[in-house]
């Protein structure tokens, strides 16, 4: 799909005398009023300001062939990157490129090995062009799903201020969730709100030096974003559960109030100094969580380009960032952590020893075993779980480029970038400590204290007896020896050399019969090495974080590849009677990876245009993704997964025993296996260095129409279709225990990992084995549409009409290759994650008034979306924006504008969401979140 740049017709027309060289994303082969074969959406700056985007990601995401990836609307899981997913096939698949250089990986971390697009500085953006569909021939590896290319202002003059500020209003008033607040004595906020105010400053400065041979471009940026809460919003302020129609308040099982028993027939909880029956009672984990992470950044850097001489020309590109947010959730606590109960603890009173202990046949001085007594309890005391997340990176680009003679040019550079990571986890408690402060014994001075503080050598002589059996008995210098230090820090680097030479080879001779244009050649050399270095910590490391689910081992790796690669453009036949033109575009690329793997991807393309009012074009891509540092070597450990209850646990199972039987549960265990109240049971996730690359087969087919009896009209429709096969992925470790109890098949039964003690997954040496390979596929197919129409008002302007929508036909997965494909458009949830919306449209109207006013209004629109599992369908999702830029004179703009005008509420679902990127029970970077999005901005020129 080929959008045209918003600007003024005008300018358009001025542009349209200037005849120069230009590279359009996907080719490596400069021409005159270049084409692309390959479908590109151009996203210009002009929509930057109409829609007054402070992060780039937020308007990305709004343009229909875009998915989010990471977003401000994160808190748990929250890598602090913005990240973009072309197609909804992982930002893991998705390249992203500033003047068609690389940026590198945005993190360290888990989720964060793709580009983090904080590092682009807003105000220098010219255009950013989206190109789907493979481009591994032209790019290298990553560019599966595609292309994110910035370009740049690199030739600025002058000095440019401009400052915004913008926020969210929204009326808390939604009926339903507030009775269901209510119903569950909860607080809820009411009336409308303003919050999450941002502030946003730019410098840009640029001049032209030694008689206009080199230019230099600065800039600098500054961008202040406050935190929004779940409780500012009442449809966020509890997790939803049960489904539509009949909602309730749900929460987590490790309560305020303590949650102690087997969770069978002793359900107890604390009021005052005594036990009493918990009766369902939860807590209401949301209004801690973080709905807009506060967000603080700075970047600086320059441009600049000098031409040495007429067949030299010097550049450079130095970008830096530095960036801190910040990701809060609910309290930690202790989530049923405790090996055994020592029945003797001296802050319990007498009846609560009898509701517990003697319900269970314990006497004062036994432990009770594994499992039979459980207890949760949360941290409120402590306060919120927030992480502080840091990132600081800088990228550097110098090369030299030119024309060698009249037909040949090269192109050579050499980057090196580094994203350097540091991480600092507040509030969270230490299994190990918790253990031995709820082993409480009295001293010979009957003060209680720790059982490891007592004897000639003590085992831990700072422990601090833990009083959760009384009400508001926790103190200061308790929580201070629960605490745990959490700490990590990493870095990301990325090294490449680069050479291109292109030519045209109608200087000799190397043109066909029927065209103008000989063919024209590029080919080169470049040499990419990645390595990334993520040290967890110790108290990472150790799985100890009681809210971490487990440990999380340290990443260190590297690999290196050298590529070969040809491209060609080749003029079949050109100003013939049905053949203005036909050209065929050709490319290949050769890639030795360091890991001893090799790979070629290529494309073939062709662009037909009968006359001048159409043209006709096609490609297919094989594009390849050799596995990521992470994916290889990530080393396996135990963590953490959602599921609601074991299938064999409980005192009445849902599977059957010969079923149970399959994955290690025996007879005298079935019936007995308690299930994890928090809803969490254990699996060994982790890399595998033998993961051959995955593939990816990209077919496109469009028509670009330019009407010469109707000017001002253009319209380009495109179809795509992508596959994935050998997809690196991991399967989820529900799919490997319902296969194993449904088929026995061993390649299932073998990665379920029973306790050999008490059957479970959760405590013990339970868990589910599942690490990244090479499985199944991802496919879609679908059609996007562009139509942009500018219609000239006489002495009222001009109006400009544009329209950009994507149909998907259909969106599939198969985990496996011998399961079913599993269908997944216009739906959500289970397998398919996160919401696949099968139609998006933006129809947007300018008008560029005779008073140097322009006024720009946007419909967008998001079709309904299927929960799989049948609990909320979202209904289909209208906003409409409004926004105007007023030029009061050549040295000074203001703007202001309001999205989600209706402030509409985003669609809500079942807690949290069962997608990757769900917060707040919908899922924020795919619809507002939050209400009306108002912005007021001025642009001063010097």
């Amino acid at each position: 799909m080929l959008s045209t740049p918003m600007m003024s017709i005008a300018q358009e027309s001025e542009q349209e005398e200037v005849m120069e060289e230009i590279q359009v994303t996907g080719s490596l082969i400069r021409r005159e009023n270049l084409v692309s074969t390959s479908p590109v959406t151009q996203v210009d700056a002009q929509q930057f300001k109409f829609q007054g985007i402070t992060r780039v990601e937020d308007l990305l995401n709004d343009q229909p062939a875009i998915y989010p990836g990471q977003t401000s609307g994160q808190a748990n899981g929250a890598t602090g990157t913005a990240t973009v997913d072309l197609r909804n096939l992982g930002t893991e698949r998705t390249l992203v490129l500033v003047n068609n250089r690389r940026l590198p990986a945005g993190s360290p971390v888990a989720d964060g090995i793709g580009a983090d697009i904080n590092q682009i500085p807003g105000a220098l953006i010219e255009r950013v062009d989206i190109l789907t569909g493979g481009a591994s021939s032209t790019y290298g590896s990553d560019a599966v799903a595609g292309v994110v290319n910035f370009i740049m202002k690199t030739d600025f003059e002058g000095i440019q201020v401009d400052v915004q500020a913008s926020g969210y209003q929204h009326d808390n008033d939604n009926g339903m969730v507030q009775s269901l607040l209510e119903e569950s004595n909860f607080d809820y906020p009411s009336g409308s709100i303003n919050d999450g105010d941002s502030y946003d400053i730019s410098l840009v400065g640029g001049m032209n030096f030694d008689n206009g041979r080199g230019n230099i471009t600065t800039y600098y940026t500054y961008r202040d974003i406050e935190a929004v809460r779940q409780d500012d919003r009442d449809f966020s302020t509890c997790a939803l559960g049960g489904v539509e129609g009949n909602y309730s308040c749900g929460g987590s099982a490790t309560t305020d109030r303590g949650t102690f028993g087997n969770l069978n027939d002793v359900d107890l909880m604390v009021e005052g100094n005594q036990f009493v029956n918990r009766n369902g009672y939860l807590f209401n984990f949301a209004p801690d969580n973080f709905f807009q992470r506060p967000d603080e950044r700075t970047t600086a850097g320059l441009f600049a380009n000098y031409e040495i001489n007429d067949k030299v020309k010097a550049y450079t590109e130095i970008m830096y960032m530095s960036n801190e947010s910040n990701a809060q959730i609910a309290p930690s606590g202790a989530f049923f952590i405790t090996d055994t109960f020592y029945c003797g603890n001296p802050f319990m009173s007498d009846q609560q020893y009898n509701a517990l202990c003697g319900a269970l046949e314990y006497g004062r001085d036994e432990y009770s075993d594994d499992g039979d007594i459980l207890i949760g309890r949360r941290n409120v005391e402590g306060g919120a779980r927030n992480n502080d997340l840091e990132h600081e990176s800088l990228r550097t680009l110098f090369g030299f480029k030119g024309n060698i003679n009249e037909s040949w040019s090269y192109d050579i550079f050499a980057q090196y970038s580094e994203v350097e990571f540091y991480e600092a986890y507040n509030n969270d408690l230490s299994k190990i400590r918790v253990n031995r402060a709820l082993d409480a014994r009295l001293d010979e001075n009957n003060n209680v204290v720790c059982a490891s503080t007592l004897g000639p050598n003590p085992e831990d002589p700072d422990c601090v007896a833990w009083n959760i059996f009384e009400a508001g008995a926790v103190t200061q210098d308790m929580l201070e020896y629960l605490y745990l230090d959490l700490e990590a820090e990493g870095n990301t680097e990325l090294s490449v050399f680069g050479a291109t030479f292109s030519g045209d080879l109608g200087e000799y001779g190397m043109t066909l019969p029927q065209a103008n244009n000989g063919v024209a050649v590029a080919f080169g050399l470049e040499y990419r090495e990645e390595s990334l270095d993520y040290n967890a910590g110790p108290g990472y490391e150790s799985g100890d974080g009681a809210g971490q689910g487990g440990p999380r081992p340290s990443v260190e790796g590297e690999y290196d590849v050298t590529d070969v690669y040809f491209q060609a453009l080749i003029p079949i036949m050109e100003g013939q009677p049905f053949a203005e033109e036909l050209t065929l575009d050709i490319g290949y690329r050769f890639s030795d990876y360091s890991t001893s793997i090799t790979t070629d991807t290529y494309k073939v393309a062709f662009g037909w245009a009968p006359n001048s009012d159409v043209k006709i074009r096609g490609s297919y891509n094989r594009a390849v993704r050799h596995a990521n540092i992470r994916e290889l070597f990530r080393p396996q450990a135990i963590s953490l997964y959602d599921m609601d209850a074991d299938p064999c646990g409980g005192p009445t199972p849902q599977r059957t025993l010969e079923e149970c039987r399959r994955t290690g549960v025996t007879s005298a265990q079935y019936g007995a296996i308690a299930n994890n109240p928090a809803e969490q049971y254990n699996d060994i996730s982790g890399g595998e260095p033998d993961l051959k690359p995955e593939t990816s087969d990209a077919y496109s087919f469009g028509i670009v129409y330019t009407p010469s009896q109707l000017p001002g009209l253009d319209l380009t429709l495109d179809y795509f279709e992508i596959e994935v096969t050998d997809a690196i992925d991991a399967l989820t470790p529900q799919f490997i225990l319902e296969q194993c109890l449904s088929s026995g098949a061993p390649e299932y039964c073998s990665l379920v990992n029973r306790d050999p003690g008490n059957g479970s997954l959760w405590t013990g040496t339970g868990s589910v084995t599942a690490v990244d390979q090479n499985i199944g596929m991802f496919r879609t197919e679908g059609i996007d549409v562009a139509i942009n129409f500018d219609l000239e008002l006489g002495d009222l302007g001009a109006l400009r009409f544009t329209n950009t929508s994507t149909y998907i036909m259909d969106w599939e997965r198969q985990e496996v290759s011998e399961r079913p494909v599993i269908d997944c458009n216009g739906k959500w949830g289970e397998s398919c994650e996160d919401p696949v919306i099968d139609f998006q449209n933006n129809f947007r109207v300018t008008w560029l008034t005779p008073m140097n006013l322009s006024i720009n209004t946007q419909w967008r629109h998001m079709s309904e979306v299927e929960d799989v599992l049948d609990r909320a369908d979202f209904d289909a999702q209208n906003y409409l924006d409004l926004s105007g830029i007023w030029s009061i004179n050549d040295m000074v703009s203001i703007r202001a504008g309001i999205n989600n005008i209706t402030d509409r509420e985003p669609p809500i679902g079942p807690s949290p969401g069962a997608g990757i990127f769900g917060n707040g029970n919908t899922f924020p970077g795919t619809y507002d979140a939050l209400g009306r999005y108002w912005f007021l901005g001025a642009t001063f020129n010097f």
